[in-house]
């Protein structure tokens, strides 16, 4: 299989081969549990003709150089996000728009919609990667210090300074939901909530737990912007190497542990709303109609952004139904 010698490991007495799929997640993180359950399923599948060896917490490639290894054919298989490939494959923006997408059901309904195949079919053409599918890993809710007041509606994140990550899109997202756009590194975000050099944060809950965000903020307001998702990627060289009856057991087996990770995150999401709640955070419902209207009012009526999709992409996942 010369296209992906680089990466593959084949044994040619055998007829096997080994992928090697490379993620920055925890081996605890149910993502990463995924991979290792994925795994599991394709060696079972192919009764051994394949096998997938899991390097978890960046021991293998950091996430940038994932990406770049990937598409040079050097690695197999490892996690993009739309938000990561937005910039070269424009049709994969259109799910991070805020409210775009509702929840996990809603979301595979798309991706296994006309338009999951017209975002994937790009980014096979323009990247020379393949994604499997998606991966829900969680909803995106404000976690904020105490500002003096609930955040019920855009106009309550008035003067509000929302960490984000330090990039244009980010940014444009905080501005959208009402609040002054302060990006700060990951790293430094904790200090950053507890001295007040921020006012909120924006992830989903199981990272906020892993975080100790909570330690530092005293409120959760569930605005669910974001449903946020990976794809699970494999170098396109190597998959046409794959027989048909290989990549079919690839991919269900995909399916198999994406069912399985989704559960347990919705699960723990869930969980964490009442442990947030006992560690005496006020965690509440706002008026998340609002918020949709504000967000989707700056974003489907800036050309900029509407502009860069195919043309009827937008009201073909408008129509998708789950």
């Amino acid at each position: 299989m010369t296209a992906c010698s680089n990466s593959a490991g084949d044994d040619p007495d055998s007829g096997s081969r080994t992928l090697r799929f490379s993620t920055i997640l925890a081996p605890d993180d149910y993502a990463t549990e995924a991979v290792r359950r994925f795994a599991a399923e394709v060696e079972e599948n192919t009764a051994g003709a394949v096998t997938v060896e899991v390097f978890d917490s960046g021991s293998l490639f950091d996430q940038n150089q994932a990406q770049q290894a990937i598409q040079r054919g050097d690695l197999d298989m490892t996690f993009i996000g739309p938000q990561e490939i937005s910039d070269r494959v424009p049709a994969a923006s259109i799910v991070t728009v805020p409210y775009m997408i509702e929840n996990p059901e809603h979301l595979y309904a798309v991706m296994s919609s006309e338009v999951g195949e017209r975002i994937f079919s790009d980014t096979v053409e323009t990247l020379n990667i393949r994604p499997l599918t998606t991966v829900y890993v969680g909803t995106r809710q404000l976690n904020l210090r105490d500002i003096g007041h609930r955040v019920m509606t855009p106009e309550d994140l008035n003067g509000v300074k929302l960490r984000i990550p330090d990039q244009d899109s980010w940014i444009y997202m905080a501005r959208s939901l009402g609040a002054d756009p302060t990006p700060v590194a990951f790293g430094e975000l904790y200090l950053a909530l507890q001295t007040g050099a921020v006012d909120a944060q924006e992830t989903a809950l199981p990272l906020t737990f892993s975080s100790k965000f909570y330690e530092v903020t005293s409120s959760v307001s569930l605005t669910g912007h974001v449903v946020t998702d990976y794809w699970p990627t494999i170098n396109e060289d190597t998959w046409q190497g794959l027989s048909e009856d290989e990549q079919r057991a690839i991919h269900d087996a995909w399916l198999v542990a994406r069912d399985e990770a989704t559960g347990k995150t919705v699960q723990r999401e869930a969980e964490l709303q009442d442990y947030f709640r006992d560690e005496g955070l006020d965690v509440y419902e706002p008026d998340v109609d609002a918020f949709r209207e504000h967000v989707q009012g700056i974003y489907l009526n800036d050309e900029a952004v509407v502009g860069q999709w195919p043309e009827g992409l937008l009201e073909t996942l408008q129509a998708v139904t789950y």
